[in-house]
């Protein structure tokens, strides 16, 4: 939907990007217009924009936060998580305790490991390369597509035992990682999972 130069985009459009985007209502309202109204491409714009603003807060201190624990029906399953951000005020809002609790419950249904990548100890990354290399060379691979194959298998890897990489299983097209980055943009602040 464009708009023709000269007329105002409409509340519900800049209300519904906010939505999205977590974006200011001037920025929502700007972006809008300066695409002539098209909302899918000031989408990608203010979602940019959004991503870089979160690597910005990425080395800022996070200290304060919350303990969120989640007991399946029946008690046979029980999470806990400490989700960190930069103040007490927005540990206190109920997207930051949303996102705890949305995190707790993603725990207790997949199980990970890990909460990222860089925290699995170089032993244990090793040795699963280990393991993926011998079952493609065992099966004739040449060794350059052994390697490839490796890579790809770390991947998934990390997509089952790392909780930043892992699809939310509330929405399968949102990764946990893109779910936290939004949160930071819509906060304003830095977050942590530990």
């Amino acid at each position: 939907m464009t708009i023709p130069k000269g007329l105002s985009v409409s509340a519900d459009q800049i209300k519904k990007l906010r939505e999205l985007t977590g974006a200011g209502v001037l920025d929502a309202k700007r972006t809008l217009e300066e695409h002539n109204g098209d909302f899918d491409k000031a989408v990608a714009v203010l979602k940019e924009k959004g991503l870089q603003a979160a690597a910005k807060k990425a080395d800022r201190v996070a200290r304060q936060g919350l303990i969120e624990t989640y007991v399946h029906a029946g008690g046979k399953i029980g999470t806990m998580l400490e989700l960190n951000c930069e103040t007490d005020f927005v540990a206190r809002t109920p997207d930051f305790r949303e996102l705890a609790h949305d995190l707790a419950l993603q725990i207790a249904a997949t199980n990970p490991k890990f909460v990222s990548p860089d925290d699995i100890p170089g032993s244990v990354r090793e040795e699963q390369q280990s393991i993926f290399a011998k079952a493609a060379a065992a099966e004739g691979k040449k060794p350059d597509l052994v390697e490839k194959i490796v890579q790809g298998k770390m991947e998934n890897y990390y997509k089952e035992t790392c909780l930043l990489r892992q699809p939310f299983i509330r929405d399968e097209n949102t990764m946990i990682h893109d779910l936290v980055q939004s949160k930071i943009v819509k906060l304003g602040e830095n977050i942590i999972v530990r």
